[in-house]
């Protein structure tokens, strides 16, 4: 396995600052936040996107993960919690077609960036939109993508969260079973199962070989809140060890929640994270 880390951290940052920082630090990849302030595909262009190439190959960085999963800059908002709508499952025939066309963007960027994948979420359960038929249209808007991700190579990878259409490692490997393609799966977040109960190796066995992308922070008790890793109560030995025995792509440290205090929160997380002997 190789340690990455996500640019959401670095939103007091441009993305070719938050990317040379991220190098400096040793770590091997890097997670492109596709959202304000960073790589928002509807309004970056070309040569902002060549230049981040640019920064990446000369922080002998890979990317590891294009994280398609909040829409702040749809708002034309400031960045400072996860945001899913519009998501691929809005029943709003408009909004839902934005999203449809921007994950379209963040494939693209998979292919410029070289990233093997993309994240998303199922977004929300809708005021007035049953979970169900939520469910239906999220399968929709997938069969459009899908082909498309696959004509381009890129894998999307759904991460599951408390609180949305599919919040748990059953929900997601039961909706993967509908769809089937090799080209869907996971985008698993450890600190969401936690918060869940679920057990690692048995979330890796429900998968069955669809987790594409790790994202990995802390957490304390039960509260949603993403801690560097060490400083919660998760049980990283336990949970690296296992997860080292089915797993062998990057784990992208996501600590969004240290804005002001990014490089501190990445070098706290790696040196912490460096004395478990799975890393390659």
């Amino acid at each position: 396995m190789r340690l990455s880390f996500s640019t959401n951290a670095f939103t007091r940052f441009t993305v070719c600052e938050a990317v040379g920082k991220i190098g400096d630090l040793g770590y091997q990849g890097v997670e492109i936040l596709a959202d304000v302030p960073h790589l928002y595909a509807d309004s970056v262009g070309e040569e902002e996107v060549r230049e981040l190439k640019e920064a990446v190959s000369r922080s002998h960085l890979k990317v590891a993960n294009i994280n398609t999963n909040t829409a702040a800059g749809y708002y034309a908002g400031a960045f400072w919690e996860p945001l899913f709508e519009p998501s691929l499952a809005n029943p709003d025939e408009m909004a839902r077609k934005w999203r449809i066309d921007y994950t379209k963007k963040a494939i693209d960027f998979a292919v410029f960036l070289e990233s093997p994948g993309i994240s998303i979420t199922s977004g929300r359960p809708v005021p007035g939109c049953d979970p169900e038929y939520g469910l239906g249209l999220l399968q929709d808007s997938l069969v459009q993508l899908l082909d498309y991700a696959g004509q381009r190579g890129v894998r999307i990878g759904i991460e599951y969260e408390p609180g949305l259409l599919i919040e748990s490692c059953r929900e997601l490997a039961e909706f993967l079973q509908v769809l089937d393609s090799p080209m869907l799966g996971a985008n698993l977040d450890l600190g969401h199962s936690y918060l869940l109960g679920e057990d690692v190796a048995d979330v890796l066995r429900q998968l069955d070989g669809k987790v594409f992308h790790i994202h990995l922070e802390d957490m304390k008790g039960k509260k949603h809140f993403h801690l560097i890793p060490g400083l919660g109560s998760m049980n990283f030995e336990h949970l690296l060890t296992t997860l080292k025995e089915k797993y062998d792509g990057f784990v992208t440290v996501e600590l969004y929640t240290y804005p002001q205090s990014p490089e501190e929160a990445a070098r706290r997380a790696m040196s912490y994270l460096l004395q478990f002997p799975v890393w390659s």
